[in-house]
């Protein structure tokens, strides 16, 4: 993703990687205008985990990865995306965020098809259900890489997470989060490609075991 301009010691956005992907997508220059909102909601001071050090982090898996991309661009984008808009108290996260894309791609000029396939790559991220081949279940993965960290930036996840949840009561946390944690472990495999099954998978299961653990 390139080097992050730094503010305040919290990373922000790069601008010109986002500048070069409005053209590469051949949108309009109105499109790059984006940036500004992405950087501004990205700094929201309610996100501990979901701000722009996470869009980073994917973005840097996304290069490791990009020959594997159909359409990388389109991935990247929905990247910078998916979490724009972000609230623990809602549950259309995505679905809102997929609404800014559309904006902002309708005022690049974007024909239907970059609209539709990029709206159900942002979607996706909802890990409502496994998704279905190709660049989906990459940006899929690239969005769960976090659970395969090593265990000091997993933990430190973990307790970013409570921070944005903290206005729930611990009792009702701890048992909304056992499900969703218990609910990866459940899955045949928490990663749905290859190349990132075996980079992440086996730390990913002794990871989410170890939280189960400490929730109690």
């Amino acid at each position: 993703a390139g080097p992050p301009r730094v503010t305040d010691g919290a990373p922000t956005l790069p601008q010109e990687r986002f500048a070069a992907l409005v053209g590469a997508l051949r949108l309009g220059a109105a499109a790059a205008a984006a940036f500004e909102e992405l950087d501004s909601l990205h700094a929201e001071p309610h996100r501990r985990y979901h701000g722009a050090a996470h869009v980073l982090a994917l973005l840097r898996h996304l290069d490791d990865i990009r020959d594997h991309c159909a359409a990388p661009d389109e991935v990247e984008w929905a990247i910078w995306f998916h979490d724009a808009v972000y609230s623990t108290r809602r549950s259309d996260n995505e679905e809102r965020s997929a609404d800014l894309s559309d904006r902002w791609l309708g005022r690049g000029g974007a024909g239907a098809g970059l609209l539709e396939r990029t709206r159900e790559l942002i979607l996706a991220t909802r890990h409502g259900a496994e998704p279905v081949d190709g660049d989906v279940a990459l940006l899929v993965d690239i969005d769960l890489s976090i659970l395969g960290a090593p265990t000091e930036t997993y933990d430190a996840y973990e307790r970013a997470i409570r921070e944005e949840y903290r206005w729930v009561p611990g009792p009702l946390f701890r048992r909304e989060r056992r499900k969703v944690l218990a609910g990866f472990l459940e899955r045949p495999t928490i990663f749905r490609t290859a190349p990132l099954r075996a980079r992440w998978e086996e730390r990913a299961r002794q990871n989410l075991t170890r939280a189960l653990a400490a929730l109690g």
